[in-house]
């Protein structure tokens, strides 16, 4: 059978079908239809992609930069060759619209640049020493074998996001992608390096459910470090178990990202802003807007406005040009977001439009009349429901942004950029945007959130720093005196 089905684990440089009795079964978010059936790996599956992994890596580590970067030349290629057939995938799999896809493609490049920049980029550093004679030199050098989890909602540039810099800083990486986006987040990834020329072992992918191979792929003694992104529950587990082991983790995790809106904002740009921040992918992002907390004086203005731009949003089928909301990625999803919204309504809220499911498609809702503790402004939305709170000053505003036990992105919209920049850094989050939305990932920037959002950073040389160690070797010109 063909890899381009993409039915068979990647291990070594070869497609081979997984040796569980068990099957991932991938399933079109929109039409509920199955795309294909995986078999699933176990845990000999598993040791043989980190045994791989480890054996490449040894030759891997030793190229020249300049060879290095030429296998991510080819890889850029292939990627911008296959670009249509990339797009494809993640509307069929992860029921992206055809402007997440193209905005999640463009991110996924952007990251493959940025790594191919990384072998050259592998600096260490001489430092005096106060010992006389001696010289201290600080040398840096990839991890080794790196296990990445890979998620579902921006599949393809997520797990891209690991990888590319992974292996570009001299690791090899052995993935687990989501059981919802097994190609987009892991098979795909691995056919395209495959077809860059990338050596056999450098890449890995090993598809199966977390309940059968979860903990062993983290607890496995291969990997030095796990980076995985998704829930904070299931990165919490991963980050305790890898504790247990003394291994690292690169964690992004959930988010509840809030707008501030200000008495002095842009209504017409907020609302543009807002729309975009919290209905691109179906809300269905970490960075997406949760709550939007409008001063009280612009609120009634912001929130018709709004409600009059929601309702233009067009839900449905995700592969038409013109659909801004399409699936959520399975029917739990929906009755999950059904139950918090039935139940934010009955302690007070409004809802001003929407509300309603066909399928796995959720129509953009907008609740009013909001409170913190509510289920839709306290819990990870994961979907189109956006909660407007109304509060009477900037102290407030910020008390309410901060009334969250995540941090990863956020927003705030003044007239007033040094107001905006001044209230920024009394967010407690590890990004946010004057005058923009939440949803924003550039490839040399540092990327990741506070408190139950995560640990580490992605990007640029935050990433490079992520994925390599140092080492101190000292060096004595001649011989010290020893006091005995």
């Amino acid at each position: 059978m063909s890899p381009k089905t993409f039915t068979k684990q990647y291990i070594n440089g070869e497609w081979k079908s997984g040796s569980s009795d068990k099957n991932v079964e991938n399933v079109n978010p929109y039409t509920q239809q199955p795309i294909a059936t995986i078999p699933s790996a176990n845990e000999e599956d598993l040791n043989e992609a980190y045994k791989a992994a480890e054996e490449a890596q040894k030759e891997w580590m030793q190229l020249t930069p300049q060879k290095a970067q030429a296998y991510f030349d080819k890889l850029l290629n292939m990627v911008h060759e296959r670009k249509d057939e990339i797009i494809d995938w993640l509307v069929k799999e992860a029921g992206s619209t055809l402007v997440k896809a193209e905005v999640e493609f463009q991110a996924a490049v952007g990251i493959i640049r940025e790594s191919a920049s990384f072998p050259t980029r592998m600096s260490g550093q001489i430092l005096p020493s106060n010992t006389p004679g001696k010289e201290n030199r600080v040398y840096r050098s990839p991890k080794g074998v790196i296990g990445v989890i890979g998620p579902w909602n921006f599949p393809f540039h997520l797990a891209m996001r690991s990888v590319a810099p992974a292996i570009a800083t001299g690791n090899t990486v052995v993935v687990k992608p989501a059981s919802d986006a097994p190609v987009t987040s892991g098979l795909l990834i691995a056919d395209l390096f495959e077809e860059a020329g990338f050596p056999k072992g450098v890449i890995n992918v090993v598809v199966g459910r977390g309940s059968e191979i979860g903990d062993a792929f983290v607890a496995h003694p291969t990997p030095k470090l796990i980076s995985f992104t998704g829930s904070t529950e299931v990165g919490s587990h991963i980050g305790e178990l890898a504790g247990k082991h003394i291994k690292e983790t690169a964690l992004e995790l959930g988010g509840n990202n809030a707008m501030i809106v200000l008495d002095d904002a842009n209504i017409e740009k907020a609302v543009e802003a807002a729309a975009f921040g919290k209905f691109l992918h179906q809300g269905q992002i970490c960075m997406s807007l949760n709550r939007i907390i409008v001063q009280e004086t612009v609120y009634d203005e912001f929130v018709q406005a709004f409600k009059e731009k929601v309702e233009n949003l067009k839900a449905g089928d995700p592969s038409e040009k013109d659909t801004v909301i399409g699936p959520l990625i399975n029917s739990e999803a929906v009755e999950r977001i059904q139950e918090d919204l039935r139940e934010t309504l009955e302690q007070g809220a409004t809802k001003l439009t929407g509300g309603e499911a066909e399928g796995n498609v959720f129509q953009p809702t907008v609740l009013t009349e909001v409170t913190n503790d509510m289920p839709m402004a306290h819990n990870e939305v994961f979907g189109p429901v956006a909660s407007v709170i109304k509060v009477s000053s900037e102290e407030e505003a910020v008390k309410t942004a901060n009334g969250s036990p995540y941090g990863l992105s956020g927003a705030v919209f003044t007239e007033n950029v040094h107001r905006g920049v001044e209230i920024a850094k009394r967010v407690e989050t590890g990004m946010i945007h004057i005058n923009d939305q939440s949803v924003n990932d550039e490839a040399h920037v540092a990327f990741g959130g506070e408190k139950e959002s995560g640990i580490g950073r992605f990007g640029g040389e935050w990433a490079l720093d992520k994925f390599t160690t140092v080492k101190w070797i000292g060096v004595m010109n001649g011989y010290r005196e020893f006091p005995f």
